[in-house]
């Protein structure tokens, strides 16, 4: 099953052990409607993982993200089990705006979050 989600905008952000993709749907006002953060930390006791939190909720392991694709605005990533707090998506399409901050933000975060699990995709860079 696959979840599709849309998004205004994204940030990116390091601290200390985590680096962090932010998506948010905004509201006209500019509050945020529906988020959703992806994580990627790495501390003595354990070795990398990720997380997905969505409005709140957080999932995420070591073994949660089996390849992430990226192609111009659109994210795919692809779990390696069903995920039962998205109702056993196996898949989550991310797309957003297509600016040149949002564009920012992937291009200095994609790679730093996902590391090997980003296997595959293009980018549209201007000429």
């Amino acid at each position: 099953m696959t979840a599709s989600r849309q998004y205004d905008t994204v940030a990116f952000d390091v601290r200390e052990n985590t680096t962090m993709l932010f998506f948010a749907k905004t509201t006209d006002e500019g509050d945020i409607s529906d988020y959703l953060l992806l994580m990627r930390t790495l501390d003595d006791e354990f070795d990398e993982s990720i997380y997905i939190e969505i409005n709140e909720q957080q999932f995420g392991g070591h073994n949660l993200i089996r390849e992430a694709a990226l192609t111009g605005n659109v994210l795919t990533l692809r779990l390696f089990e069903p995920a039962e707090e998205l109702d056993g998506t196996t898949d989550i399409v991310l797309t957003w705006l297509d600016t040149a901050e949002n564009l920012e933000s992937i291009e200095a975060g994609a790679f730093r979050v996902f590391g090997d699990t980003l296997v595959g995709g293009n980018a549209n860079l201007p000429c």
